[in-house]
């Protein structure tokens, strides 16, 4: 099995609910392909719905043309908690979320099944502002390719908690603990003066000034 956890074992994690939620929660992902017998790891956007991963990009782009051939392909997500700092240096660590998601994509070549993609993959990064855009014109459908992966063979690894410490090592006068990171917004920078936040963008400052 490709998405057995070897290492650590007990923070591995197979079931549904806990990967699609650590997929929700995340902004990006990395894709990891072979290319001309080389290694390729590409970071980019992604949407989920249901069981389906899509990322998209430029018809021209060498991942996604290499990707629609059927090629094997590595899919990760990270998201980083804290920084969990140990008495000694070797047991430093950090506590994380992550999935890894091994199979083929496949390209989307129904324009009704296309629009849906983007429009899960727009939901994903800003839920509502799909209603409030214009919507891709033929041109730009032309120049995008949609590809979808299916969350078959994958697998989600969590750390959480404080530091393990050597036994050895629990009376020396050192600070140990956890650095806790989060991702906040912050205030909008808008392209136009004298415009309202759409509900899209309002709905993650909640208090602020429209």
């Amino acid at each position: 099995m490709k998405n057995k956890i070897k290492r650590v074992p007990k923070r591995g994690h197979y079931d549904v609910k806990t990967i699609n939620g650590i997929l929700d929660s995340a902004m990006h992902c990395h894709v990891g392909f072979v290319y001309e017998g080389y290694p390729v790891v590409i970071p980019t956007a992604f949407g989920r719905k249901e069981n389906t991963i899509y990322i998209h990009g430029s018809t021209a782009s060498r991942m996604m043309k290499s990707l629609a051939d059927g090629i094997e392909v590595c899919l990760t997500v990270t998201k980083l908690n804290g920084i969990v700092l140990a008495k000694s240096a070797f047991h430093h660590s950090m506590n994380y979320e992550s999935v890894v998601i091994f199979g083929k994509a496949k390209k989307i070549e129904s324009g009704h099944e296309k629009l849906e993609a983007l429009k899960a993959f727009s939901d994903h990064l800003i839920p509502g502002r799909w209603e409030e855009v214009r919507l891709p014109n033929e041109k730009e459908m032309k120049a995008t390719m949609v590809l979808k992966l299916e969350v078959d063979d994958s697998s989600a690894k969590i750390r959480t908690g404080g530091p393990v410490e050597d036994k050895a090592d629990e009376q020396l006068p050192i600070w140990s603990g956890v650095l806790p990171i989060q991702t906040h917004y912050e205030q909008p920078v808008p392209a136009e003066k004298n415009r309202s936040l759409p509900p899209s963008v309002s709905q993650f400052y909640s208090g602020l000034k429209t």
